[in-house]
């Protein structure tokens, strides 16, 4: 048995001194390989323009005060939110991140203005005439335009849900370049900008940040808000109604003034009346108004940044040296393996 192990070992250490002799006897091929892949590889990684990314946290209001609590924090701790489980919302934290897949939302990020020192336009311009491309997607670019597609017909207006192929390419890049997620345990919302400009990612990045506030705040106040502008509307008829009345009554006993008939004292007793009625129907509306305000209020969420976005100083990828130094392993790899195949084989 002891034999048998010296002998495998024996034999490792003659197939390592094959495996160097050979590669040594072909070291002009890697002389040339290496440094061909080295070339090559830089070439084509300078080509593809380079990406920042900034980012951003903020931590919505939860409104709930037992998920707040002791009981609270336990559940945390085994990874449940009882903040999720309680809320009585149709749209929970968890969801928010797809809110990306819907156009809608992605096209009102279109909007967003990008102002640096060497652009002034929005998201969608700057997307379209002002990205970047590594030189093979321009020679691409300008095949296809030689042999154009049929022209689509001119749509009025833009509809997020019809897209044309341009403009849904650029929902989708825009899909790619920002990213959302949210922290199960904590429901801090993170978000995750790229582009070829450091500006203009914290731009994106801030932007974004205030677009989900701005859907947050207006989910979670849709039915107060609701409420609020229907007393709003009793109010002002209520308002008019009593105006009305007041008008009546000034009207009818500046005329009779001098007027001792009966007939006349019933009916001023009745506009008295009515006016009062008036008065107190616009007063309870006015109550019920001032508590729905209170009640947008109420539910106004509100956020806490807990990271704000900063202007990335270096670019995220592509990672060249990285990727250099991969090609060439790769090309390393893949010499010795031509040099050493009647060994491996």
């Amino acid at each position: 048995m002891k034999d048998n192990n010296e002998n495998e070992v024996i034999a490792a250490r003659v197939n390592y001194r094959l495996v160097f002799k050979r590669i040594w006897e072909y070291r002009r091929i890697y002389y040339y390989s290496l440094p061909i892949a080295f070339i090559l590889a830089s070439l084509f990684i300078i080509c593809i323009p380079r990406e920042y990314h900034a980012e951003t946290k903020v931590a919505p209001e939860m409104g709930n005060n037992m998920a707040n609590g002791t009981l609270g924090s336990i559940a945390s701790s085994f990874g449940f939110d009882l903040s999720e489980m309680q809320t009585s919302d149709a749209i929970t934290p968890l969801l928010y991140p797809d809110l990306m897949d819907d156009n809608g939302f992605v096209v009102s990020l279109l909007k967003i203005r990008i102002k640096t020192e060497d652009y002034d336009t929005d998201y969608y311009t700057y997307i379209k005439k002002h990205q970047k491309k590594a030189f093979w997607n321009n020679i691409r670019d300008f095949v296809m335009s030689l042999f154009p597609a049929k022209k689509a017909p001119e749509k009025k207006g833009f509809d997020p849900y019809n897209l044309s192929k341009v403009d849904n390419d650029i929902v989708q890049k825009v899909r790619g370049d920002i990213k959302v997620s949210v922290d199960k345990k904590t429901g801090v919302i993170s978000i995750l900008t790229g582009a070829q400009d450091a500006t203009i990612a914290k731009i994106l990045a801030d932007s974004t940040r205030e677009r989900y506030q701005q859907f947050i705040t207006t989910y979670r106040t849709n039915k107060a808000r609701i409420d609020m502008d229907y007393y709003k509307e009793l109010m002002d008829n209520a308002k008019k109604e009593y105006e009305d009345v007041c008008y009546q009554y000034s009207k009818y006993s500046d005329s009779n003034m001098n007027l001792q008939l009966e007939e006349y004292k019933t009916k001023l007793t009745n506009l008295e009346n009515e006016m009062q009625i008036k008065y107190n129907t616009y007063t309870t509306i006015v109550t019920q108004y001032q508590a729905s305000k209170a009640k947008v209020q109420e539910r106004t969420p509100a956020f806490t940044i807990i990271q704000g976005a900063s202007v990335p100083i270096k670019p995220d990828k592509p990672k060249r040296m990285f990727f250099v130094a991969a090609m060439v392993l790769l090309t390393f790899m893949g010499t010795s393996v031509y040099v050493l195949r009647d060994i491996i084989l």
